[in-house]
């Protein structure tokens, strides 16, 4: 018998069985996005700046710059608005992840049916990675059980190495490699940078995806920590600037705006915007605040330009590659304008002002060496801000005003835009880069994601604009609102008003109906310096309904204009992880738990108990010593742990008061149950607390607190059991290497009742500041 198969001699046609990836267009080019963080438009040399930025002027001087390009006032906003193609109260991100609220435009959570480029490219068959910042996933899901769907890895990228807050420490930083956490093995002292750590990770992914994949185009998306606070750079980069600043900021003004008007990025009639209110001019502040404001500026330049040099390694590599020209390179200088939240003295501890406190002034001049190193925490002085922002009025926070939300805007693709080194003045804003990528991609603004239905895309690609230097603009009208600034931008006209002063973040809230409107026609006066709302009536009640529009259209009210409060979610009103838990156990290796994942200990009593066993003493190890729970770092936080066998706590209040308590007697060898006991004083936010050093049972020491963290400890520091992981909290142990010697077996923390709001309260509150 002869089976039917056995007659198939002939080889069988297999070429439609293997399943074969989906790849986008013919001619997709590469994109790589870069962001740098909190930089303003006149900051930059290739915006007529003083900061020196090579790689910028390059890559402008072989491409486009736009003059007129707006983000958000805020960090997490810009970010969202930038990956989904829509405004940021539209997908829930209407303020920073850490402030959000449960009203819709507040969330924090995006919504499935905004979907983000890089899902979209992702799913065309693009290789796609991030680096650097991430600041958009909910704060209570940074833990290690997740879940992990508003992770990067989680919206459409293959890989991503950096950090999920909203700022970090540059020599200290705590990272994640997908969604492991990991620490650089080099130190400050072993020349360790993390701007330099993100470049070289993603020189090593663009190395490798061209190795085995060359054919996919990729998409790199590169979010710097820098130039946000805080500012940490080598001494070489800022001595290079000692002396430049010591003129001040009113002269600095002067002079960016003269070269800004030479390269074309604002008209020759352009004047310099009105000088804020209640920021001092550089001859009214003191010589001390003269010396410190300078060197924070001389801080600040070297920052800035060593970021530039690191986005230079990502250019030469593409060259090397060999795929330049065929890379679209999206280089935003700034998610907002620069920021003023250091206040009129400037800080090298920024929690310190986040919290309403100004930083002392003799205090910074006697350290000036030290700024820019591991034990400073710096940022500018506002008067700095406002030149950065040159010639434009306000900071980053104030949406209303263009210095809040005009950044540089750099475009380089060789093989795909004609024109070199040219300026374009059509108005745009951050939701148009999603659409302005798929159609240089060659792809549909997506109906359909994951199977879920998308909402409008209601950005405006800026394609028509590479090689039509006078074409029309297409973006007609743009509203803009943050913490109560708002404003609407409509076919030239702009009505604006400022709500609250970003560097006093825990003032009581004000009245909606308080704020006084402007009106400027930007057609003819470009940097918002002439006032016509006298004059024009009419017009300006026109856009402020307009503004009421576009803001129930895109879920902006209500209006809410807490900062720092709203960054503790007990006032906040958001999601606690720990909501209604009054006792929580860790084990040992517990670790790496952000402020919202911690358990919360602010403005309540609580106690810590850790059940230890303490090894005999020993030639190596002569008496036990290390952490054993410790929250934040060297800036803000408190440690429980053991030095030189005796049990300590450190209380450190904003990096700059440090309250330590200490045993009076060693710890013996065995098992023992060490714990510590916090009882609050009872009263606003931010009140004392009285300590309780306690071994088996027995007090060993005591002693008041007077005065405590409010709102935050820090954005960039974690809680751990075992180890005080980034910056140390004291320096009774060593940064990093200060794990306890001795073994935990487990740690509970019994907390007492907080001081949340009502529901009651919370809503009168927000009914209050609607009106």
């Amino acid at each position: 018998m002869t089976c039917e198969n056995d007659r198939l001699h002939l080889p069988l046609d297999a070429s439609g069985l293997p399943v074969r990836p989906v790849r986008p267009p013919a001619g997709a080019p590469n994109v790589v996005v870069v962001v740098v963080d909190d930089m303003g438009f006149g900051a930059s040399s290739a915006y007529g700046g003083p900061c020196e930025m090579p790689t910028a002027e390059a890559l402008a001087a072989g491409g486009l710059r736009y003059s007129r390009f707006h983000v958000t006032a805020l960090c997490s906003p810009t970010r969202a608005a930038l990956m989904t193609g829509r405004n940021h109260h539209s997908v829930g991100m209407g303020v920073t992840s850490e402030m959000s609220t449960p009203e819709p435009g507040y969330t924090g959570f995006r919504p499935l049916t905004a979907a983000t480029l890089a899902q979209v490219l992702s799913g065309n068959g693009y290789s796609t990675a991030a680096f650097g910042k991430w600041h958009q996933t909910p704060p209570v899901e940074v833990t290690a059980s997740g879940p992990f769907t508003r992770w990067p890895t989680g919206e459409g990228f293959d890989a991503f190495y950096g950090f999920m807050g909203a700022e970090m420490n540059h020599w200290y930083p705590q990272l994640y490699d997908g969604t492991t956490p990991v620490e650089p093995e080099r130190l400050p002292e072993d020349g360790y940078h993390l701007t330099e750590d993100l470049v070289d990770h993603l020189v090593g992914y663009l190395r490798l995806q061209q190795s085995l994949t060359p054919d996919k185009p990729f998409f790199t998306y590169l979010a710097l920590g820098a130039t946000h606070a805080p500012f940490h750079v080598a001494p070489e980069w800022i001595e290079k600037y000692r002396g430049r600043f010591d003129g001040g900021w009113d002269d600095q003004r002067h002079e960016i705006l003269e070269r800004q008007k030479a390269l074309g990025v604002v008209p020759p009639e352009t004047e310099l915007s009105p000088w804020a209110e209640g920021v001092p001019h550089w001859d009214e502040v003191s010589p001390a605040a003269r010396r410190v404001g300078a060197r924070l500026m001389e801080t600040y330049a070297g920052f800035a330009e060593h970021t530039d040099r690191q986005v230079g390694r990502i250019v030469d590599t593409l060259r090397e590659l060999g795929v330049l020209d065929d890379t679209l390179i999206v280089y935003l200088l700034g998610d907002n304008g620069a920021s003023g939240e250091g206040g009129p003295e400037g800080t090298i501890r920024e929690h310190l002002v986040g919290h309403g406190i100004a930083d002392d002034v003799d205090d910074m001049d006697a350290r000036l060496d030290s700024i820019g190193d591991p034990t400073t925490y710096a940022m500018y002085p506002v008067g700095w801000a406002l030149a950065m922002n040159t010639p434009y009025q306000w900071t980053k926070q104030v949406a209303s005003h263009f210095g809040g939300v005009r950044d540089g805007l750099i475009l380089h693709w060789p093989g795909g835009i004609a024109a070199r080194g040219e300026v374009r003045h059509q108005f745009h804003h951050v939701i148009d880069i999603l659409p302005t990528v798929l159609e240089v991609a060659g792809l549909p603004l997506p109906e359909t994601v994951n199977g879920v239905p998308q909402q409008p895309v209601e950005g405006t690609s800026m394609y028509y604009s590479f090689d039509a230097p006078d074409a029309p603009e297409r973006r007609r009208t743009q509203y803009f609102e943050m913490v109560g600034n708002r404003g609407i931008y409509h076919e030239g006209w702009s009505a604006v008003t400022r709500h609250g002063v970003p560097w006093l973040m825990t003032e009581e809230p004000r009245g909606f109906d308080d704020d006084v409107w402007e009106l400027y026609d930007t057609r003819t006066d470009w940097s918002q310096a002439r006032d016509l709302a006298a004059d024009d009536p009419q017009r300006l009640a026109e856009l402020r309904a307009l503004f009421d529009v576009e803001a129930v259209k895109h879920q902006v009210f209500p209006l809410d204009d807490r900062v720092t409060e709203r960054e503790n979610p007990e006032l906040a009103g958001r999601l606690d992880l720990h909501r209604g838990r009054t006792t929580m156990a860790f084990a040992p290796g517990t670790g790496r738990l952000t402020e919202e994942a911690a358990p919360n200990v602010k403005n309540r009593s609580h106690t810590v108990t850790v059940d230890v066993v303490v090894p005999e003493a020993s030639a190596d190890v002569p008496s036990v010593a290390g952490v054993l729970v410790a929250q934040g770092g060297r800036f803000g936080g408190w440690s429980f742990y053991v030095r030189d066998g005796v049990l300590c706590y450190a209380y450190n209040l904003y990096g700059r008061d440090l309250t330590t308590f200490r045993g009076d007697r060693p710890i013996g060898a065995g098992r023992h149950e060490l714990v510590l006991e916090v009882e609050y004083a009872g009263g606003p936010p931010g009140d004392a607390i009285d300590v309780r050093l306690v071994v088996d049972e027995e007090q060993v020491g005591a002693g008041r607190v007077p005065a405590t963290t409010a709102y935050y400890f820090s954005f960039d520091e974690t809680f751990n059991v075992g180890v005080d992981r980034g910056t140390p909290v004291t320096d009774d142990y060593p940064p990093v290497r200060n794990a306890f010697t001795g073994e935990i077996l487990g740690v509970r923390f019994d907390l007492g009742r907080g001081a949340p709001l009502s529901p009651e309260e919370r809503q009168a509150l927000v009914t209050a500041r609607s009106d």
